[in-house]
Formats: structure tokens, sequence, C-alpha cells
């Protein structure tokens, strides 16, 4: 059984209020969950400190045991300094192809040509009677 750390939601509409909790990763957003660790209220002061209430103890305990915080929640952790797992990168698959790379740098080569020309040309060149000289 794989467990998050996530947010479910509850409030009224555009009221929004949220509770942090533990909770399979298979069953629904606001369904059941395991465990309640905190809540979340978006709608007060980010300096208040209501906003994000943390049993820090208990989501030490589900760290250990090996849940994963959702992104949200692995930045609470990080803000009530609590140890939160490394984060998690974007895969290298994704990264463009050497081809793709290649026509990046030829663009991006032509356009830093064509910034440099075009200061010089327009300085050659002499100015139209009756306009001021930039």
């Amino acid at each position: 059984m794989s467990l998050k750390i996530r947010l479910t939601r509850g409030g009224t509409k555009k009221r929004p209020f949220y509770s942090i909790v533990v909770a399979d990763t298979r069953s629904p957003r606001d369904g059941r969950f395991i465990e309640k660790l905190g809540t979340y209220n978006p709608m007060l002061d980010k300096s208040d400190a209501q906003r994000v209430v943390l049993k820090g103890e208990r989501v030490q305990h589900w760290l250990k045991v090996g849940a994963l915080p959702s992104d949200r929640v692995q930045r609470f952790l990080g803000d009530a300094g609590l140890p939160k797992p490394a984060w998690r990168e974007t895969p290298k698959k994704s990264a463009p192809k050497a081809k793709a790379q290649e026509r990046a740098k030829g663009v991006g080569a032509a356009a830093t040509a064509a910034a440099a020309a075009a200061p010089a040309a327009a300085a050659a060149a002499p100015a139209a009677e009756g306009t001021p000289a930039a």
C-alpha cells in the first residue's frame, strides 16, 4: 500500500479549507484517509500562525514509514522546518534530444548575430533630415 501525505478540501464554495491527511493513493481526494495530520487555511494571511498547523511528530512518523508528501505539502514541511524528501526533478527523458538542442543553438546564434549587426547598421546610416538622432 503506497501512502501519500496530501490535502483534502473542505469548507464551502469560494471559502476553501484543507486538511492535511495521510491516505492511500488509490482513495479519492476527499474520501477515506488514515490519519489527519494538520490543517491549511489559505484564507488567512501568510504571516498568520494558524494558516498551516501541523502535528510534527506524526508527520515525521509517517515520513519514516514511507509516506510521500504532495508538492504543496512538501513546501509546508520545508517552511515548518521538518525534514522533507528530496525534491523530485523532471525526468531526463523529457529533455530535448540532440538534434533539437543543435537547432536551438543555431537559432540562438543567428539571433545574437542579427542583434549585434542591427545597432552597428543603425549607427552607420545617416539620420534623415528633420528627425532627431537617437
